[in-house]
C-alpha cells in the first residue's frame, strides 16, 4: 500500500492543514485510538461529500440504501478503470483491477470495514496508478495531484494515508473513514 511521509501536511493548502490533522495526525494516534468521527465528518465536508457521507453513517450495514450506494459505487468505479487511457502493456493493471473489486464489494457488505480499508488502499494505489502513471509512485504526488484540483489533491493524500490505520485497533473509525473514499470516487 502506498503512503505518503506524514510532511505532506505541510504541502496541503492552510485551509485544509487542519482538516487533514484532524484525520490522520501528524504525530501517530494515541494507544488504540485512531480517526474519530467528528474528523471524518469534517474531511467529507471539505470533499464536498458530506451529505451523501451522512446519510450512509446513518444506515446499518445490512440497510437496502447502502446496498444501493455500493451497486452505484461498484459501478462508477468499473466506468472510471473502463475509460482510463493506459499502454498495451497496463491493459493486465486494468483487468486485475476490476477483478478485485468485487471482492472489496463483498468486505464492505460483510462489515469488515478493516480489511475493507486496507483492500481499498491497494485498490486506489493502482486506480492512481491508472490515472497518473509512474507519478503516483513519486514522493510529490500529492503536491503533483494538488496543482490539478485541490479536493481532488486532498482525496489522493487521504488514499496515502490509509496505511496508517493498520495498527489501530478502534473498530468505530474504519466504517467512516472507508465511507469517505467510497462517496467521493461515486461522486468522482
Amino acid at each position: 500500500m502506498y503512503s505518503y511521509p506524514l510532511s505532506v501536511n505541510k504541502v496541503l493548502p492552510k485551509e485544509y492543514r487542519k482538516i487533514a490533522e484532524d484525520l490522520f495526525p501528524s504525530k501517530n494516534f494515541a494507544p488504540g485510538k485512531g480517526p474519530t468521527l467528528r474528523a471524518a465528518t469534517a474531511f467529507a465536508e471539505a470533499l464536498g461529500i458530506s451529505a451523501d457521507f451522512k446519510r450512509l453513517l446513518a444506515h446499518k450495514q445490512d440497510n437496502p440504501e447502502l446496498q444501493t450506494f455500493l451497486e452505484h459505487f461498484q459501478n462508477n468505479l468499473d466506468l472510471l478503470i473502463q475509460k482510463t487511457w493506459v499502454e498495451k502493456s497496463d491493459e493486465t493493471r486494468k483487468e486485475k483491477l476490476q477483478d478485485r473489486v468485487p471482492g472489496f464489494i463483498a468486505l464492505i457488505q460483510e462489515g469488515r470495514c478493516q480489511e475493507a480499508l486496507r483492500e481499498f488502499g491497494c485498490i486506489l494505489e493502482e486506480l492512481a496508478y491508472l490515472f497518473f502513471g509512474a507519478q503516483s509512485a513519486q514522493d510529490d504526488f500529492t503536491e503533483y495531484a494538488l496543482r490539478i484540483d485541490l479536493q481532488m489533491g486532498l482525496f489522493w493524500w487521504y488514499g496515502g494515508q490509509l496505511g496508517r490505520l493498520a495498527q489501530i485497533t478502534n473498530d468505530e473509525c474504519f466504517r467512516p473513514v472507508l465511507m469517505i473514499g467510497l462517496c467521493y470516487l461515486t461522486n468522482f
